[in-house]
């Protein structure tokens, strides 16, 4: 089986986007302990989600660690617009532009994983 699993809740939404994290790391947690091939990316204020879920005092920062492995980028385009491309290139997150656009630096593809079979959960 194949899972993209797509952050896009933003951190600060409060409770909700948390619970939206967790179920989306704990979804590919689970793929990855059944040998599923699983992908973690992150798309629009999601691009925020990173810098969080690397804190210490994060409540996810356990299960983030866990699946860190999984995670192959961010939105490059949703990074900058949304003030988190900092935060991406300082944990070492690769800003995805296979989606060229034009008037953008490049945004992460998603029609890519539905061209090639993959199940797409957004988060």
């Amino acid at each position: 089986m194949k899972t993209a699993v797509i952050i896009i809740s933003d951190p600060k939404a409060g409770e909700e986007a948390l619970a939206r994290v967790f179920n989306g790391l704990a979804v590919a947690a689970e793929g990855k302990q059944a040998g599923d091939e699983v992908e973690v990316s992150f798309i629009g204020t999601g691009t925020r989600w990173p810098a969080e879920l690397s804190k210490v005092t994060s409540p996810v920062n356990g299960l983030y660690n866990a699946v860190r492995d999984l995670v192959v980028g961010a939105s490059c385009a949703c990074a900058v617009v949304f003030g988190a491309t900092e935060g991406v290139q300082a944990c070492g997150i690769e800003e995805k532009k296979d989606n060229v656009f034009q008037g953008t630096p490049g945004l992460l593809s998603l029609r890519r994983y539905l061209s090639e079979g993959w199940n797409v959960l957004i988060f």
